[in-house]
């Protein structure tokens, strides 16, 4: 069953936070803005061009729902991790088993359900094509997962070191979509600008611990390699010398500033044709010459600008908060709060319930269907993440404990475990969302 077609039906999802781009003509390639004549025939080359996600992904979020989202979910995180960097900052002493309480609580709350919905993601995404997403999914995990646990029984050192590096590039990749999806107009406009925003937004959790807690970052990788071969994590002691993480610091810290440089060319120089049109003028009648984003009648260039400033105050904001608070506390706030709280958002916005959520009248609020679509995502991620931790009693099995150190470098196993198959599926999603579609131009 279609979404009405009309202003009467557009307005409808725009009211519950939907995305009307996101529904697609398949047969034609077209818009359901382009058949209803409310968009003209170009606007979605045009989209592509000015540097948003592709009109027929869905990676691109509705006025609502951005709003909504804002208010409700990521400015509450934003807060959170400021008030901890400052207490931290004051000289707050915080107890380790309180700085271990993120990491336990990720066990059933968004933290490892984040992953159990994939094969769910994959099906909404797949559309009308015949597939079956549960056993593709179910194969890859099954595949892919036992390959890199008995990777971790033959080279545990190895295995922690590719571990970091997934999850640089998988959390990097957490961040680039919301700041492709979440803005109207991103400042990220070519494949560059974003390769970079990945670098830099994965590499803050996985290298600033390493330069500020070296002794708490090499404990853990410890712990963990030990599960598996006392001796091997002498194979890892190079990375924790001084010039070593000098290096990772002075790159990480060229890095975001090069970023930082690329995204802010990008936001400034739009492009030349339609840089400083409003965006009341692409919207259509039905937006009133208002958004969400701002005020009346701003221009494509004000909106990058203004998402160019949210990343720039994210990566400030990061960069403290990982200096600043102990790193078990700091990656377990950031994991659950932060990147798998994003990967919930980005699911339920794939959700077709989600998008026939408003009331028959137009007036249900985008915030009253994110609250279903987090029920929603309760409960479908209930059965698989109760599979992860069979999963993770096997681990046990294999490998007892007997403190909450060993438990939590048994759950970070468990974490790497997934997390590769994971990221196949994420990247896919990358691809059929048009994520990585920026312009290639000197412009970025």
């Amino acid at each position: 069953m279609g979404a009405r077609t009309g202003p009467g039906g557009r307005d409808r999802l725009r009211a519950c936070g939907v995305d009307t781009r996101r529904t697609v003509s398949r047969a034609a390639g077209w818009t359901r803005g382009e058949r209803a004549g409310w968009i003209e025939p170009g606007e979605r080359r045009n989209r592509k061009e000015t540097g948003r996600v592709s009109a027929n992904t869905g990676a691109s979020l509705a006025d609502g729902t951005r709003a909504a989202l804002g208010r409700t979910v990521f400015a509450p995180v934003w807060l959170t991790l400021g008030v901890v960097a400052l207490l931290s900052l004051w000289g707050l002493s915080i107890p380790l088993w309180v700085q271990y309480v993120p990491f336990l609580a990720s066990v059933l709350v968004v933290g490892l359900p984040h992953g159990a919905v994939d094969h769910l993601a994959a099906a909404r995404l797949g559309g009308d094509r015949p597939s079956h997403p549960f056993a593709a999914v179910a194969a890859l995990y099954l595949l892919v997962g036992s390959a890199y646990l008995v990777a971790w029984r033959l080279a545990p050192a190895a295995s922690f070191a590719l571990f970091v590096a997934l999850t640089w590039f998988h959390w990097g990749q957490g961040d680039l979509y919301v700041l492709v999806a979440l803005p109207e107009r991103t400042h990220l406009r070519s494949s560059l600008g974003r390769g970079l925003c990945l670098l830099v937004r994965g590499g803050l959790p996985m290298i600033v611990p390493l330069l500020a807690f070296p002794d708490t970052y090499r404990a853990v990788a410890r712990t963990v390699i030990e599960l598996f071969d006392p001796g091997a994590v002498a194979a890892l002691e190079p990375l924790f010398s001084i010039p070593a993480r000098l290096a990772l610091g002075g790159g990480l810290t060229a890095l975001s500033v090069v970023a930082l440089a690329v995204g802010y060319h990008g936001a400034r120089n739009g492009h030349e044709r339609d840089g400083n049109r409003r965006l009341d003028d692409r919207r259509g009648s039905g937006s009133h010459g208002r958004s969400d984003d701002g005020g009346d009648g701003e221009t494509e260039a004000d909106v990058r600008k203004r998402a160019w400033r949210l990343d720039a105050a994210e990566t400030v904001l990061l960069w403290a908060y990982f200096l600043i608070v102990p790193p078990i506390l700091a990656v377990g706030l950031y994991f659950c709060l932060w990147h798998s709280l994003r990967h919930v958002v980005r699911v339920i916005v794939l959700s077709d319930d989600e998008r026939a959520a408003g009331s028959e009248d137009g007036t249900t609020p985008a915030a009253g269907a994110a609250k279903k679509g987090f029920v929603r995502f309760a409960r479908e991620a209930t059965p698989l993440t109760a599979g992860a931790l069979v999963i993770f009693a096997g681990l046990y099995l294999l490998a007892p404990v007997t403190d909450v150190s060993g438990v939590l470098a048994l759950y970070l196993v468990l974490l790497a475990v997934l997390t590769l198959p994971h990221i196949i599926v994420v990247s896919w999603m990358d691809l059929e969302q048009g994520v990585w579609k920026g312009r290639e131009t000197t412009g970025a």
